[in-house]
């Protein structure tokens, strides 16, 4: 394989299973890659890192990040999601648009970079567990026990640009995540009579009671918090009245509202008991005055608020996500990217890190 044929090298990354916490073969493919183009890189966890070879510890950092695992395969796949077929225009396969598009992007920009005395740090962050918000994945490496800061093997970030499909459009915010478990808890009772109470009947009255909640604070970007129940459960046997019902909710933050302030809202209006199953991933937006707003704009790149949430959602660095493909096609059955959009995210990525680095030199001067 010709290690700088980018095209060639996702093809062969959709080949390699690669779900959330099964890693390890695609971060090995991965790191030859980097060998192959001469690019030093240490593999943390399953984690590649990687930082230009003429980095200045007294220089700021501008770190290239993209995750290297996928979701399990949709049962809808009509072929091996695998296999990312023989078409010379459209790379097919699980992983092919989410995230492998800018994975290799990303490392052909890095390469770009990788050997010029530029006035700021480039690292790349290749990392594992993005699909699930794992503990070994960004959170690790951007927390504060992680490989990132003074004193430790790499330096801590002061930028960040996100991999993700975006199709190239800049995202400056993001929805935040917050799942809340619901229980509500009746009396069970054999069904043919009188007594008992109804778990089931007390969940509905939650489920409708937050259908209908308006949150009061709307953000001027991305609107009001979404909310939506995608799970029930309850019941044993036809004949009995369940004394359980639990249900999920999956909700979208603003930056209006911490994850901590709406649980406390919505656990106000309902009788049913609710718990979050994290509480960190909070909305994301790239801070006012960013660098990085500048150089977009400078550029002309479109930009907008994302309804989905991503590693941002870790990152407390000033950020932006953007990336080639289309988040449309990301978790569903087929999934694919074009190569014309991986030849475009190349030359945006250059011109965006060129752009950024040469403002940082007017600034300084």
């Amino acid at each position: 394989m010709i290690m700088d044929n980018y095209p060639d090298i996702l093809r062969t990354l959709v080949s390699i299973p690669s779900v959330s916490c099964n890693e390890e073969a695609a971060a090995a493919f991965l790191g030859k890659v980097l060998d192959g183009m001469g690019i030093a890189h240490a593999n943390l966890g399953g984690n590649l890192v990687a930082i230009n070879a003429k980095s200045d510890p007294s220089r700021p950092t501008l770190a290239l990040d993209a995750h290297i695992d996928t979701v399990p395969a949709n049962a809808g796949y009509t072929c091996s999601p695998f296999d990312s077929g023989n078409d010379p225009d459209v790379i097919r396969g699980l992983g092919s648009n989410d995230d492998g598009g800018s994975v290799v992007a990303m490392i052909a920009a890095f390469k770009e970079f990788y050997e010029e005395d530029i006035p700021i740090n480039l690292m790349l962050v290749l990392n594992r567990e993005e699909e699930i918000s794992g503990p070994d994945g960004d959170r690790w490496l951007y927390g504060t026990d992680g490989p990132f800061g003074p004193g430790k093997q790499f330096p801590n970030p002061d930028w960040v640009i996100i991999g993700e499909p975006t199709g190239m459009k800049a995202a400056t915010s993001e929805r935040g995540l917050l799942v809340l478990d619901g229980l509500a808890e009746g009396i069970s009772a054999h069904a043919a009579g009188d007594g008992g109470e109804n778990a089931i009947l007390k969940a509905l009255d939650d489920i409708n009671t937050l259908r209908n909640h308006k949150f009061q604070r709307v953000s001027p970007t991305m609107g009001e918090v979404r909310l939506n129940i995608t799970m029930i459960e309850a019941g044993t046997a036809h004949n009995v009245i369940p004394d359980k019902c639990s249900f999920v909710a999956d909700i979208r933050p603003t930056e209006q509202y911490s994850c901590e302030e709406i649980l406390s809202e919505l656990q106000g209006i309902c009788k049913s008991r609710l718990s979050a199953r994290s509480l960190d991933h909070r909305s994301s937006s790239t801070r006012e005055g960013s660098p990085l707003l500048k150089a977009v704009k400078e550029l002309g790149i479109e930009t907008y608020s994302s309804p989905t949430t991503s590693n941002w959602t870790l990152i407390r660095q000033d950020a932006i996500k953007i990336g080639p493909g289309d988040s449309s096609r990301s978790h569903k059955a087929d999934e694919y990217i074009l190569v014309s959009e991986i030849q475009e995210a190349i030359d945006i990525y250059i011109r965006l890190i060129r752009t950024f680095y040469g403002n940082f030199m007017e600034q300084r001067h």
